[in-house]
């Protein structure tokens, strides 16, 4: 108790905290017309100044929370001004071309933050994204802090969105889209994300509502853009969860520019701590690489490349959880044989062509590939015993089991193999005339893909074979004998090769205009997609489907800064390969697109309290869904009825408060409302397997005013229990439960030695630009989260047990991050 209060006592000191000298930094490279470095360009305000280096390149250090103009001058060019007004610790770029014939003048610093606001997109810091503790940190380690957005699997790295499952976001990298796994049944598999924070330069969120030049997915987009280096740097962040490194850099001529990052990771730590004794060897490891040649100021060639390779070997030994009331404790106890091994193999490459045809044309093409072959292979026998829990207390044998209930055993045998080949090419453009944008696409995919399935369970309980529920002769052992054949419990065989074609296309019109003394923005676009399914003994089967989408905002000119959105439209989602794929593993090339009307409204409210910035944003949302692909969801595993026989619907409310709750860090407040729910056949409303109800979330940095290099990062989530399934073979208009409710809170603890503030000329220090080391603590208060339920049945009372799967408990962690 001592160590708790000295913790809060602790928390609430950092919460009290005062500034002192405020500052921020600005970089960057100032080129020609050309597209070449301009060396010795002088940089000045009136009390700091510095120049540009051989490659054009600049940093400068100026006072924090005030307008400073800065004039960029060449003895063989015209000046440049532009005024800045940066947080403190802020680091922004600024890369100005110096035309050698007009003069150019920028009395503020314009950035893509206002439009992105007006598109209903939320903008997520990557050092930020670096910093925050988790037990999967990253990029979407940060999005569950976000409203509307949940996981409830701190070892996955999939999210469902106001609704959705985990197949219905899409994610791009650098305007490309990425693909992950197909065959992944529990977070502990999954490994790395395809993103490299390392590498990460802007991300923008969208949880709905999004342009129609965003692909065909039902639920959100995760836009990522990697970084086009300017100088030599190197990065290191290096756990006892695995490590990061990534080194970029430029060309003489700032011609060619390549950033390469190399990852490991490990999950063990987390694993190991779970209530499953486990041998337990991954290797999760991938390889990043994002290249640019600039042929001239209006033609660049880039390549983005990526090799990842998962490695799953699991043996578990034994596994005791205990649950039930103080009252009636029950126990599970269960011993394990066999394995499990499973590889993911991975390779993506995309080439990018950029031509610039003037101020206002610009035209792409982008080609790609993304190869994957996975394994997924196991013979794992549990043997059971099901029993009551001494709860004297004082006894000796206190909380061992001491009467058996039921008692049994279960193999689980699998074969399943993949092989995908993905192949897309896509061009793109873009048209400014007079204030209207034009943009435009037309992209064509194939889809290649071989699978076989073959997945078997046997349950044994007290000595007799339990038959699949609904089958006739039915088994009523031990109390009448029965004489016919034994068949698995669960029983899936079957191979699929696979062939889908598609054609998108999309166009859409934009821009910027006033009503009255008011800023307004439209935004107007339709999407077409056309897709052919065919394969062995498949019948041929083509579908198109259009969605027309919407956006308008509105700032009136009023006192107080407000803006006003609002943005709908139809969205479809054809059928990707594992949702043609139904329950018993048969591809169905007739699955219709699942179709969703979709409208959002929201507000942006930016004000000022305790003379720093903060904005309050709320958006409401409403989906109405039609031709529903109907699945089950097992921890991260997603099985599709392929039967499009359901309708749903979706709303809720989302409010998010951001802002500097210490000076100089952004923190943010989330609290998000869902209500989901599906109708199967008319046969009425129930709880769809996401329906979230109540979230709330925090994300807290914070620094100690007498240790100001001492930096504090808190994590909190808080999500309403998910429905917890039912039995296999249960209607689940008969049988339904919730999980409880899911807590978690993850401390990040960093002192930092050497940042850009704080630089050494001598010693061991001088080759950092920064060196921190950090300790981390998961799931600080230890909570026992459940992701699933395990449900053991008893021959002689026919009572099927929910048994809690849990998640994992408290866990430390220590981590360095440096940077040369």
């Amino acid at each position: 108790m001592k160590l708790i209060h000295l913790f809060f006592t602790a928390l609430f000191l950092l919460f009290s905290v005062n500034i002192f000298a405020q500052t921020a930094t600005i970089k960057g490279v100032i080129l020609d017309e050309n597209n070449l470095p301009i060396e010795n360009v002088n940089i000045k305000t009136e009390n700091y100044g510095t120049q540009t280096n051989a490659n054009g390149f600049y940093l400068l250090k100026i006072p924090a929370n005030k307008n400073i103009t800065l004039t960029f001058t060449h003895l063989s060019h015209k000046k440049v001004t532009s005024t800045f007004n940066l947080k403190n610790a802020e680091e922004t770029e600024f890369n100005p071309v110096m035309s050698a014939t007009i003069e150019q003048i920028a009395t503020v610093v314009v950035t893509n933050t206002s439009r992105k606001t007006i598109e209903g997109v939320v903008t997520l810091k990557p050092e930020t994204i670096r910093n925050i503790p988790g037990a999967n940190a990253g990029v979407e380690n940060l999005l569950m802090t976000l409203p509307g957005v949940s996981n409830n699997n701190e070892l996955s790295t999939q999210y469902s969105v106001r609704g959705g499952n985990y197949d219905e976001n899409l994610v791009y990298v650098n305007g490309i889209e990425v693909y992950r796994p197909f065959l992944i049944r529990s977070g502990q598999q999954e490994g790395l994300s395809f993103v490299n924070t390392n590498l990460v330069q802007n991300v923008d969120f969208s949880a709905g509502g999004f342009q129609a030049k965003y692909g065909d997915k039902l639920s959100s987009v995760l836009d990522i853009t990697y970084k086009t280096p300017y100088k030599f740097e190197a990065n290191a962040d290096l756990s006892l969860l695995g490590a990061s490194v990534s080194v970029e850099n430029t060309s003489k001529n700032n011609k060619f520019s390549s950033i390469v990052g190399l990852r490991y990771r490990d999950n063990s730590l987390l694993v190991d701590a779970k209530e499953t004794e486990t041998n337990f060897n991954p290797i999760f490891a991938d390889a990043q690489g994002f290249f640019t040649y600039k042929f001239s100021g209006k033609f660049h060639l880039s390549f983005l490349g990526n090799a990842s390779l998962n490695k799953y070997n699991y043996q578990p030994q034994t596994r005791q959880t205990n649950f039930g009331t103080l009252t009636d404790p029950i126990a599970l106890l269960v011993f394990y044989d066999g394995q499990e091994k499973d590889q993911y193999q991975t390779l993506f490459g995309a080439f990018k062509g950029s031509y610039f045809v003037n101020d206002k044309l610009n035209l792409h093409l982008t080609a790609s590939t993304y190869h994957t072959t996975e394994e997924e292979y196991f013979d794992i026998l549990a043997q059971y015993r099901l029993g009551e829990v001494n709860s004297n207390i004082g006894d000796e044998n206190l909380g061992e089991v001491e009467f058996s209930e039921g008692v049994g055993s279960q193999l689980n045998h699998g074969r399943n193999d993949l092989d995908a080949l993905i192949t897309n090419i896509e061009h793109k453009g873009d048209l400014s005339i007079k204030g209207n944008r034009i943009e435009w696409a037309f992209k064509y995919t194939n889809e290649d893909i071989r699978d076989r399935l073959v997945e078997w369970e046997v349950i044994d309980s007290a000595g007799f074979s339990i038959r699949p529920p609904k089958t006739t002769p039915i088994n009523e052992q031990p109390y009448t004998p029965y004489t016919g054949p034994l068949e698995p419990y669960q029983n899936v065989r079957t191979t699929n090769n696979t062939t889908i074609n598609r054609f998108q296309a999309y166009a859409q019109w934009s821009k910027r205009s006033t009503i009255g003394n008011s800023n307004v923005w439209y935004n107007a676009g339709i999407r077409a997609h056309n897709w052919t399914v065919s394969g062995e003994g498949l019948s041929t089967h083509t579908q198109t489907v259009y969605s027309p989408r919407a956006q308008f905002a509105i700032k009136p000119d009023w006192e107080k800064d407000m803006l006003f959105r609002v943005a709908g439209g139809l969205y479809y989602q054809p059928p990707f390969y594992r949702e043609l794929r139904d329950s018993a593993g048969e591809v169905q090339p007739n699955v219709k697109a699942q179709k969703s009307f979709h409208v959002v409204l929201g507000n942006d409210y930016s004000f000022k309290m305790w003379e720093r910035p903060f904005k309050l944003t709320t958006e409401m949302y409403y989906k109405g869904l039609s031709n529903v692909n109907t699945y089950t969801l097992e921890n991260v595993r997603i099985r599709y009825r392929a039967n499009n026989n359901a309708k749903a619907y979706a709303y809720g409310l989302d409010m998010r408060l951001n802002g500097e709750f210490v000076p100089g860090t952004e923190s943010w407040f989330s609290f998000g409302y869902l209500k989901t729910e599906e109708n199967l056949d008319n046969r009425g409303y129930i709880a769809r397997p996401t329906d979230q109800r109540l979230k709330f979330a925090a994300l807290f940095q914070d620094y100690v005013p007498t240790l100001p290099n001492l930096k504090v990062y808190l994590n909190l989530v808080y999500n309403t229990g998910l429905p917890g399934g039912s039995p296999s073979y249960a209607d689940p208009y008969v049988y339904q439960n919730r999980l409880p409710d899911y807590k978690r809170a993850d401390l990040g603890l960093q002192y930092v030695l050497v940042n850009t503030q704080k630089q050494y000329n001598k010693g061991w220090k001088k080759p950092f630009k920064e060196l921190s080391f950090g300790f981390e603590i998961f799931n600080m208060f230890d909570v026992q989260n459940s992701i699933t339920n395990t449900w053991v049945r008893d021959v002689y009372s026919k009572t099927q047990y929910a048994i809690p799967n849990y998640l994992t408990p408290r866990v430390f962690n220590v981590r360095t991050r440096m940077r040369f």
